[in-house]
């Protein structure tokens, strides 16, 4: 389904542009603040750090997911972001819960897991005061449901394998190489994504 109106596909879409939006307000603060590539800066923000969350400041494994270091890695997220929400918004009725309200759920929860298992690995190898952010893990869970949509014969008239392949390399991409990437972000989320999928197909598609 296509849009040639931008207005349409906004209201087609609404949350997945409210989290665009989210992330770009956020990112400009950071500019603002002192730049996004400022560690000090990204904490003042939500990054979090195993040592953060030792000490008491959980809601750090929420917030950091709308923080960003840099443009190219605000830019790269929000593209993934874009083309993923917009397709899982529009793919559901309105059965158990909209496609916006399911969106929304999977992005929080599959975040969450992506920054648990993050703080898990951290914890685990003596990673103390490495600073975590970015709408990565969140970003995944939404391909672990692009990817549970393969499975479900009447959801793949939503899919353009070749576009998510092109749309997921281009994001990945600048960060082959970098040893900063946090794939225990990337890995928790996806897991999490695909399996909030396929449970909720099977609800919905079993009720």
């Amino acid at each position: 389904m296509y849009y040639s109106d931008p207005a349409e596909l906004v209201s087609a879409a609404p949350v997945t542009f409210a989290l665009i939006a989210i992330n770009i307000i956020v990112f400009l603060l950071e500019t603002v603040a002192g730049g996004s590539t400022d560690i000090r800066v990204a904490r003042r923000f939500g990054a979090m750090t195993v040592r953060d969350i030792r000490r008491g400041q959980w809601w750090r494994l929420m917030t950091s997911m709308f923080v960003h270091f840099g443009f190219v890695h605000l830019a790269c997220n929000m593209m993934s972001l874009l083309y993923l929400g917009v397709v899982i918004e529009m793919a559901f009725g309105t059965r158990i819960m909209t496609g916006s309200l399911f969106l929304i759920v999977t992005y929080l929860v599959s975040g969450l897991l992506g920054n648990l298992l993050t703080w898990a690995v951290q914890e685990s190898s003596g990673q103390y005061d490495v600073v975590s952010a970015g709408a990565s893990g969140a970003i995944c869970g939404l391909l672990g449901v692009y990817v549970a949509m393969l499975f479900v014969p009447s959801l793949r008239a939503y899919l353009n394998v070749g576009a998510i392949v092109t749309n997921v390399f281009l994001c990945i991409a600048p960060g082959l190489g970098n040893r900063g990437i946090n794939l225990s972000a990337h890995v928790g989320g996806l897991i999490g994504g695909f399996l909030i999928g396929t449970g909720y197909f099977w609800l919905l598609f079993s009720a």
